[in-house]
């Protein structure tokens, strides 16, 4: 449904130029999750919004074609049309993205009017059946509630309606359940698999939970620094991962049956963006590190003894 072949994303700052994301590719396919992981500042939230249109003043080089059209050369009316009706967002924080001066139903129904032209009140109670859809209780009423009035998880909810009211092909989580307690999140990654199955919707969870990749992903994408570090299967990628700053992630989570002691996090600072390493971009984290590491960027290839959908850019 989405194929993306090397994505650059870089900005102008006044440090210098900013490398956001470097020669990023892959593949979303129906009715399956890819996962893209990594830590803060990797890049992953700017390669989705990148390929929408919404990185305001980046310099984009690459390809990213969505059922065949090329959406980065395409003019913003028809990228406009593209939004929302095939490539919906849920963004990280509801509450920054909802308008706290318009009641939820409200702004559903502009969101639906922009794109289809249908009268309000069909509008509207097309809002009220999404949010019932959602698990919002007594949709009738609370259509007509502020954000303000909603507490966190019902805020997500009310997002996760907007971003479902056309049936769009491809559904981009960005972090969608960050700020919510454990009960609230696994709520809302039950109420994503169910809209994937009932519809079957491409999924983009964009995350730094290992735990929600686990629960959710089909295939993942490891970032850092702007690149890919490793590209595979869940199962191959949770159980072999192959490329060191993988192994560094797997270890550093919190284990639900340890005992006191330490965190294993990984030691040191990612790099900066404006004047990353020569070579492989984690070789000053990595205990593996040779000389070849620090001039020579690796090139994302199939990882040694690894099935051929398992790639990895590691010396």
């Amino acid at each position: 449904m989405l194929a993306v072949r090397n994505l650059s994303v870089s900005f102008d700052t006044p440090d210098g130029t900013v490398e956001a994301v470097r020669g990023v590719s892959f593949d979303v396919k129906e009715a399956r999750t890819l996962g893209i992981v990594g830590e803060s500042g990797s890049g992953k939230s700017v390669t989705t919004q990148a390929i929408v249109g919404l990185t305001r003043g980046a310099r984009i080089t690459g390809q990213a074609l969505f059922q065949g059209r090329e959406l980065l050369a395409m003019p913003e009316g028809q990228l406009r049309d593209i939004r929302g009706r095939g490539i919906a967002m849920i963004f990280q924080n509801p509450m920054s993205s909802l308008h706290p001066l318009y009641p939820i139903g409200w702004q559903i129904v502009e969101m639906i009017r922009a794109h289809e032209p249908v009268p309000r009140a069909r509008a509207h109670a097309r809002a009220i059946e999404l949010l019932g859809h959602v698990g919002i209780p007594r949709p009738e009423r609370r259509v007509n509630d502020y954000p303000h009035q909603y507490s966190g998880g019902m805020q997500q909810r009310a997002m996760i309606a907007m971003a479902i009211a056309l049936n769009p092909r491809i559904l981009v989580a960005d972090e969608p359940t960050t700020a919510l307690d454990v009960t609230v999140q696994a709520q809302i990654l039950r109420l994503l698999r169910r809209l994937q199955e009932e519809h079957g919707t491409a999924i983009i969870m964009i995350t730094h939970d290992l735990g929600v990749v686990a629960e959710m992903a089909h295939d993942v994408l490891v970032m850092y620094a702007g690149r890919v570090m490793e590209q595979a299967p869940r199962r191959e990628l949770l159980h072999a991962p192959s490329h060191p700053y993988t192994r560094g992630l797997l270890r550093s989570r919190p284990q639900l049956d340890a005992v006191g002691g330490r965190l294993t996090p990984i030691r040191g600072q990612p790099p900066s963006l404006i004047a990353p390493p020569a070579g492989c971009p984690f070789h000053a984290r990595c205990d593996r590190s040779s000389e070849r590491c620090t001039s020579t960027p690796p090139p994302l290839e199939v990882a040694p003894g690894a099935g051929v959908t398992h790639r990895a850019a590691c010396w």
